[in-house]
């Protein structure tokens, strides 16, 4: 008897067989594009897919820059940044936010109000530098941000005078504010904890810590490399969403993206004139001859995101 030639065969059966394996976490951003490809959503997309996860981007504004220096921005209606949200939310279920640059007040107001509407996705949010932006509208904008996002914020990341200038803009003693100090600040607008990165060591060294009003809880000291990046704390933040997009826990989430951030940074590339971007994708390119084959010291998660790294010791910066 000759078989039906619509009966399914084994290449189907395996086909669709990895059709209904379950998609990737989902992680929505709400950014800025960044024509440089070097933070921003441009920045987030490369690094939530380096992670293993699949990125949401949802345009906040457009920022004109270089990889040296911001120019200006161009905001874009607020409503249109909601709605944006909205489609995509009615469609795919998420599992992290990450925000960064939202444009000005009114799209912190219309990203807040989509946030509310899911309080149980643990939210990162990223507080870049905003200083080309006009005073009045920048104190507006950061105003609505601490009073809007941050009661909604589990980890509010940061370089250490970013962050010192938005929490504690009054700080008048002579040492810096300590982590704790900050995650204190941040704890009274409702944010969880702060991941805190640049503080100046000894001896060439930073230190990056996780804290929340309680004390420290983690970190990684780094040695601190002889150039200037752009799109680090994009890297940092929308790492850590992916992280705790499939469940992993915070310290250990933490531990693992301030490793990949260290291990792009360290893999940085110069495309132009201006300042070095991270490479997220350092683990997929081949071994170089003198590393006798060894294979990439990262993988992207997937469903042991949970398990907590290894130690690791400070590295020599290149």
């Amino acid at each position: 008897m000759s078989p039906n030639p619509l009966s399914p065969t084994p290449e189907v059966d395996q086909l669709q067989d990895e059709q209904e394996s379950p998609p990737p976490a989902c992680v929505m951003s709400f950014n800025a594009s960044d024509a440089s490809g070097a933070g921003g959503l441009a920045g987030d997309v490369a690094t939530i897919a380096a992670m293993g996860a699949h990125c949401l981007p949802v345009v906040t504004a457009i920022v004109l820059r270089d990889t040296a220096e911001i120019f200006e921005h161009e905001n874009l209606d607020a409503d249109i940044v909601a709605e944006q949200a909205r489609h995509i939310l009615e469609d795919v279920p998420i599992t992290a936010w990450k925000v960064g640059f939202l444009g000005n007040a009114e799209a912190v107001s219309a990203v807040a109000e989509v946030l509310s509407d899911y309080p149980d996705v643990p939210l990162v949010t990223y507080v870049p530098s905003v200083a080309w932006i006009d005073e009045d509208d920048q104190q507006q904008y950061l105003d609505a941000l601490r009073e809007l996002v941050l009661p909604q914020t589990v980890v509010l990341v940061g370089n250490h005078k970013t962050l010192t200038d938005f929490l504690l803009p009054d700080w008048d003693n002579e040492r810096s504010p300590s982590a704790r100090e900050l995650a204190v600040a941040a704890a009274q607008s409702g944010a969880q904890h702060v991941l805190v990165t640049g503080i100046q060591l000894p001896n060439q060294f930073i230190d990056n810590v996780l804290a929340n009003s309680q004390g420290p809880i983690t970190g990684e000291k780094f040695e601190r490399f002889e150039t200037s990046f752009v799109g680090a704390g994009d890297t940092l933040s929308a790492a850590l969403a992916a992280l705790l997009s499939v469940g992993a826990e915070l310290h250990s989430a933490v531990s693992e993206a301030l490793s990949f951030l260290d291990q792009s940074l360290d893999s940085g590339f110069r495309p132009g004139m201006g300042n070095v971007v991270p490479d997220r994708f350092f683990w997929a390119l081949p071994p170089e001859d003198d590393d006798d084959g060894a294979e990439p010291t990262f993988e992207p998660l997937e469903a042991e995101a949970e398990t907590e790294p290894s130690p690791k010791m400070p590295r020599r910066m290149h």
